[in-house]
């Protein structure tokens, strides 16, 4: 017997007349790995909020649930609480208590176990998932990743028997994300859990999966194992969210079972003639003529800065030194905590620095009268979209930026440019997490602002809408405009990037040319580059190699 059961599934939103999830059929099976991926707004996240009755949206649903062979329904809350497993994508949204321990123990004490249980589980999972070096510690002082392994062993705690999954390494640096992952498929294979889980990343964990479904305007595109996966999706919008490998077999045109992994796309690269790498690396020409850094000429400057949040707490900020050049799109890259999006509240003028000096087109921002900084010159994208709406619909809150007079042609052009003209008469809460993403950029961008300032922009979006995204901001720094992005997103920094620098304890370590600073990394560095550099140490992209390898 199946663990879930869903069957001819429909459900709409009130006040919508298209249909979220549109006829729904499909099973999990027990000790399952099934991953769900799809473009921002595809339904996704409504699926797995029918997965449990507390979470499920409001709105008008037919078809039916069997959990175990029962209807959902009559599943007590109790028991749903103990056998059902969620986590959210952002952590900050489900820890509810102020100590690790506390929260370790908090969903167990809901259900009513006694002491000596709880006391056994709570260490058990400690043990699992290592953190007794941080047992006793405040949540607040965690990372995001600590946060996010946080809730797993929690959830575990009461030992589900299916973990329910909404993007949960979004917030997470690459290195940590992989540890989740790792972590997912141990739980997998030595506990047999069932996992269904949504993921945009797909590098790593589309090899953990029994099945992958991918799904398109509420409806299933395709459900198969991962390596017959690219025979269903070839053509579609969707395959450019594929791996790299799967991506550079299409391309070159691949036979045999298709490669998920790096490691199986080294080894069927193997077979592919490949040149040698060229004695000097390929120039790096993305930044648009007219705009070669000139030495002292900046459009931002952190010059030996520090910064520290209370004055006895550890500096977060430690002698910073950083410049970004007009017309550029610069990738701040680095680990979870290390410092990256205090600098840029600290260029946003959002916090002050306690030593050292910041400048904004050759001004220092202590200078700048609020009317002029923020708008006209400056405009920030913050890592959680959602503080930037204040109203009841998304066209509300974009025509609050407009102001009383405000540019109706220019709101239509940037409504197009971001195309969320379907999203205006939503809530914004309402909305997936890449479709936040999307009008919350928009909001920034109606101030026309001559800097932007991006706190992982391309989290929640899916790789189909990251192309666009991309083309939009290559459009903005070829108008002039200067763009500091914060990101774990590897890929994107790489293909689309200017310049990317290395953040490291509090303090940029490198700073280089996207390909240059790719090129060579363990970990820090792209599929395509870990899967042809024996061969070709100099490619970074999935289109590196596909030309390289029709250049033989």
């Amino acid at each position: 017997m199946a663990l879930f059961e869903i069957k001819n599934l429909t459900f709409t939103y009130p006040g919508q007349q298209q249909p979220a999830l549109l006829h729904l059929d499909f099973t999990v099976e027990n000790g399952e790995f099934l991953v769900i991926c799809g473009k921002s707004g595809c339904g996704k996240s409504t699926l797995l909020r029918h997965f449990k009755t507390a979470m499920s949206p409001f709105g008008e649903r037919e078809g039916e649930i069997l959990f175990n062979g029962r209807q959902l329904s009559k599943v007590s809350v109790r028991e749903q609480g103990a056998r059902i497993g969620y986590v959210l994508q952002s952590p900050d949204n489900q820890i509810v208590t102020d100590k690790v321990w506390h929260e370790l123990a908090f969903g167990l004490e809901n259900l009513g176990y006694d002491t000596g249980t709880i006391r056994l589980r709570v260490a058990e999972m400690a043990s699992f998932f290592g953190i007794q070096t941080w047992f006793m510690k405040n949540v607040g002082e965690l990372s995001g990743g600590q946060k996010q392994l946080l809730n797993l062993a929690a959830v575990m705690a009461m030992q589900p028997d299916i973990l329910v999954l909404d993007e949960p390494t979004s917030q997470l640096d690459p290195l940590a994300a992989g540890d989740f992952f790792a972590t997912l498929r141990k739980i997998n294979a030595e506990l047999g859990t069932s996992i269904v889980l949504i993921e945009h990343r797909l590098e790593e964990v589309l090899s953990y999966a029994d099945r992958v479904m991918v799904m398109e305007d509420g409806k299933i595109l395709a459900l198969a194992p991962p390596r017959n996966l690219a025979e269903q999706i070839r053509g579609n919008d969707m395959f450019q969210a594929m791996p790299v490998p799967m991506r550079i077999y299409d391309a070159l045109g691949g036979t045999g079972d298709c490669p998920v992994t790096v490691r199986e796309g080294r080894e069927w690269l193997q077979n592919i003639p490949c040149p040698a790498a060229s004695k000097e690396p390929e120039a790096d020409v993305r930044m648009p003529a007219g705009r070669e850094k000139k030495e002292g000429n900046y459009m931002i400057e952190v010059r030996d800065t520090w910064f520290r949040y209370e004055k006895n707490l550890p500096d977060v900020v430690r002698d910073l030194n950083l410049q970004v050049k007009k017309g550029e799109l610069f990738c701040l890259l680095g680990g979870n905590g290390t410092g990256k999006t205090t600098t840029l509240n600290l260029i946003g003028r959002l916090r002050k620095p306690y030593r050292g000096k910041i400048f904004l087109k050759g001004k220092d921002l202590r200078q700048y009268k609020e009317e002029e900084l923020y708008g006209p010159l400056l405009g920030i994208l913050p890592q959680n979209p959602q503080c930037l709406f204040v109203k009841d619909t998304v066209e509300k809150d974009l025509w609050e930026m407009t102001g009383k007079h405000g540019d109706r042609q220019r709101m239509e052009a940037v409504i197009d440019q971001m195309e969320i003209r379907h999203l205006l008469k939503a809530h914004p809460y309402d909305l997936s997490g890449g479709e936040q993403q999307r009008a919350a950029l928009a909001k920034v961008l109606l101030l026309n602002p001559e800097v932007i300032l991006l706190d992982e922009p391309t989290k929640g979006m899916d790789g189909f809408y990251k192309k666009k995204l991309a083309g939009i901001l290559k459009k903005l720094t070829g108008e002039g405009r200067t763009i500091l992005m914060v990101s774990h997103d590897i890929e994107f920094c790489a293909e689309f990037g200017d310049t990317c620098a290395m953040f490291f304890y509090g303090s940029v370590v490198t700073s280089k040319p996207a390909r240059e600073f790719f090129r060579g990394n363990s970990f820090y560095t792209t599929a395509a580059n870990r899967m042809a550099r024996k061969w070709c140490p100099d490619v970074v992209t999935a289109k590196d190699v596909i030309e390289r390898c029709r250049k033989r």
